[in-house]
């Protein structure tokens, strides 16, 4: 359940805020969050927005916005200043959240920087030519790089009810996604979920937690077929039956838990 605050009952806030931004957590000062009085959050917590606020479950203050995007909005009200991590890609939707707070000052530096950013298939073949083999008539440009990119996924079998006991359904909650950055960007495009790791400027770097926005094994490994990854070897546990059951589980499904890996590489 979520209690409304508005802010004509709430005098003061703490010193310490806790927010809820869109299912992601952050903490700050109430100073950090009042620093541009003139924004939306500075409104808000200043007690003079006629926006209400909500609060969560856990008595955290929730707002209705990108909760990945918020923290960028949240290292500006620190600093001042903007900064991005290197090959951020998005800078359009930022900027929507910098409008949507209010915050002139970030949307000016963002609408800079997306007037000098170079869009994707403007640049030159010249500056990143083909990589040729001398011993092979094939040029490996850089969108058939040679890599790897491990998929995997921990499911289970939904099992049907209301008399319909033996219809079972695969249940998965969550599909990871392992390799080189550049590789899962390029494979997965907008399907990729990079919340759980995003830039630090460190270039060709790998990662082991993204994941994807759905639940379709068929469409990762469609989109993996695609762009010429195929599958090399792959890896799956056994059924779980024993240890403890999590709250709210329904203790057939825990008894088929499992966890497989599929290996997909490019020559």
């Amino acid at each position: 359940m979520s209690e409304n605050v508005g802010n004509a009952e709430v005098e003061d806030f703490p010193d310490i805020v806790e927010l809820n931004v869109g299912g992601v957590f952050y903490t700050s000062t109430l100073r950090t969050l009042k620093q541009e009085s003139e924004s939306l959050l500075g409104q808000t917590f200043n007690g003079t927005s006629a926006l209400n606020l909500i609060k969560d479950s856990k008595g955290k203050y929730f707002l209705d916005r990108d909760g990945v995007l918020f923290r960028y909005i949240l290292d500006y009200l620190r600093n001042n200043k903007l900064v991005l991590p290197e090959n951020f890609h998005e800078k359009e939707r930022l900027k929507q959240e910098a409008e949507y707070f209010q915050l002139p000052g970030l949307v000016k530096s963002l609408c800079s920087l997306i007037a000098t950013t170079p869009k994707a298939g403007s640049v030159s073949q010249s500056k990143n030519p083909p990589i040729s083999n001398s011993n092979s008539l094939t040029s490996v440009t850089p969108s058939s790089r040679p890599g790897c990119i491990t998929v995997g996924y921990r499911g289970t079998f939904a099992f049907g009810r209301d008399g319909l006991a033996d219809v079972k359904f695969r249940k998965i909650s969550r599909i990871i996604v392992c390799g080189k950055v550049s590789l899962c960007r390029e494979v997965f495009k907008d399907t990729l979920n990079e919340s759980r790791d995003p830039d630090r400027g460190v270039c060709d770097r790998y990662t082991v937690r993204f994941f994807l926005k759905h639940n379709f094994l068929e469409q990762a490994f469609d989109m993996l077929s695609e762009v010429g990854f195929s599958i090399s070897s792959c890896c799956a546990s056994g059924t779980n039956n024993a240890g403890e059951i999590k709250a709210g589980m329904d203790t057939e499904e825990a008894k088929w838990q499992h966890y497989n890996e599929f290996i997909f590489c490019r020559k």
